[in-house]
């Protein structure tokens, strides 16, 4: 291969992430050490959430070299067609065995994988210069230790980063300083039933999508952006003070974040919201008093399923005691907090919330057990989502049929998974996959309503 092209030795929690991930580097060569396959082994028969995505690399790997000989399989098997166009430059994808690599090539001698792994991207740093090796892995401790030992290129798997940089993420809402009025030159504006509609030019917000919220800072206006086209976009007034009266099972939204994101939620015409921001704002909470309304109160939905993405000790839920929804509730105590916050006045709390469980037919579901389910006509609350990848994510959304409504919340900055940071989350891959999707409507909710105590923890710790 031409000396301008890379060679890119990929660690197994790549191919767990993504696990076609090897067809993404164009016209480079991907170099899988023999024991990323042996990790990947391992990991195909345990009972973890991600055995599925190793089963799947290893099927796409087997389909490509299934034909190639020995020699073939550590020299390089194109890839072409594959992570592009069939008359695109193709790169090749090779099984490096280091298994039985001298010790006098080896930089780590202990018999761990990820020294094993470094010590093939070293070797071959060496020996293929002066082509760049690039070691890609998203453990952050596995790139300190290559750079430590002299690799000079470590990277984190960018292919399914969509934003660089957290701050660049989709809002959901654009805030026009002074007044909005100020800013539309011209506009046209018609009624339809109780509905006020205006038709401004998209000049003044070129980047709009569907369903972005539009506010201003006089606290005058407020709208939705109901539809665009390459010149006009069409913006429903929903009229500052009326946004923020809309109630939902007895609560009031605290800020025009609130009252935005409750707008959503109460709209049977958006399957999927989307709820972003810092412990305390009221994600969880306003998710259930919607549901709860649109349930209960006007009856078009049957019932409530709650589910959270789970800590590794609780991929397997077996050990706790009880039903299915017995072993989650330790794990979905948020959902039941809310709901007594949202009975707190009643004179039976907890009669009331058992009532209320009943009548609106709430369910705990484990996430890990997701797949091949098929929801009609109900409300999915997916709580803790940032700790998903967006693999784990699309298998939920795509078990949602007919009529359900679907609602991740998740707080970016609270990420447990040892292998997602903020850019790389599931939740902000598909808040910036699904912005222009005109069923879908994201908000980042970004004052903390909780108590005072939380909101200085949030801004000072």
């Amino acid at each position: 291969m031409p000396d301008n092209t890379k060679i890119y030795v990929l660690d197994t929690n790549i191919l767990l992430h993504e696990p076609l991930a090897f067809t993404s580097f164009k016209e480079h060569d991907v170099v899988v050490p023999m024991t990323v396959l042996e990790e990947l082994d391992y990991i195909k028969d345990s009972k973890k959430d991600v055995a599925r995505d190793a089963r799947v690399s290893i099927r796409a790997m087997e389909d490509l070299l299934h034909d190639a000989t020995p020699e073939e399989m550590l020299a390089g098997v194109s890839l072409l067609g594959l992570g592009a166009g069939d008359s695109a430059p193709s790169g090749s994808l090779s099984i490096f065995a280091d298994l039985n690599m001298p010790s006098q090539q080896q930089v780590f001698t202990s018999n761990e994988n990820d020294n094993r792994i470094i010590n093939v991207a070293l070797h071959l740093q060496a020996q293929k210069a002066p082509r760049q090796v690039v070691l890609v892995t998203k453990d952050i401790n596995m790139r300190l230790k290559a750079k430590g030992a002299g690799m000079g290129i470590v990277e984190d798997y960018r292919t399914d980063q969509l934003v660089s940089d957290i701050k660049y993420l989709s809002k959901g809402y654009h805030q026009f300083e002074g007044s909005f009025w100020d800013k539309v030159q011209s506009v046209e504006s018609h009624t339809e039933g109780r509905d006020t509609i205006h038709l401004i030019p998209k000049s003044v917000l070129p980047e709009a999508y569907v369903n972005e919220f539009l506010v201003d800072e006089s606290r005058q206006f407020a709208g939705i952006v109901e539809s665009l086209n390459s010149d006009t976009l069409e913006v429903l007034d929903l009229g500052y003070e009326r946004l923020m009266s809309r109630r939902a099972w007895g609560i009031s939204p605290k800020n025009i974040g609130q009252a935005m994101a409750l707008h959503a939620l109460l709209d049977p015409h958006i399957d999927l919201c989307v709820l972003t921001g810092p412990a305390g704002s009221g994600k969880t909470l306003l998710a259930l008093a919607a549901a709860l309304e649109l349930v209960v109160e006007k009856n078009l939905y049957d019932k409530i399923i709650v589910t959270r993405s789970t800590p590794e000790i609780a991929e397997s839920i077996g050990y706790l005691p009880g039903t299915e929804e017995e072993k989650m509730a330790p794990w979905l105590a948020a959902i039941t907090d809310s709901l007594e916050v949202l009975h707190k006045h009643d004179e039976n709390t907890k009669g009331s919330m058992s009532y209320i469980m009943e009548k609106a037919n709430i369910q705990f579901k484990s996430v890990n057990f997701m797949r091949g389910r098929s929801i009609q006509n109900a409300i999915v609350i997916l709580d803790e989502s940032q700790n998903l990848t967006a693999s784990q994510l699309k298998t939920i959304i795509t078990r949602c049929g007919e009529g359900t409504k679907l609602i991740c919340g998740g707080n970016l900055a609270q990420i447990d998974s040892n292998y997602l940071s903020a850019v790389t989350s599931g939740l902000t891959y598909i808040v910036e996959k699904f912005k222009d999707f005109s069923g879908s409507a994201t908000f980042n909710l970004d004052g903390v309503v909780r108590s005072r105590l939380a909101e200085f923890a949030e801004k000072q710790l």
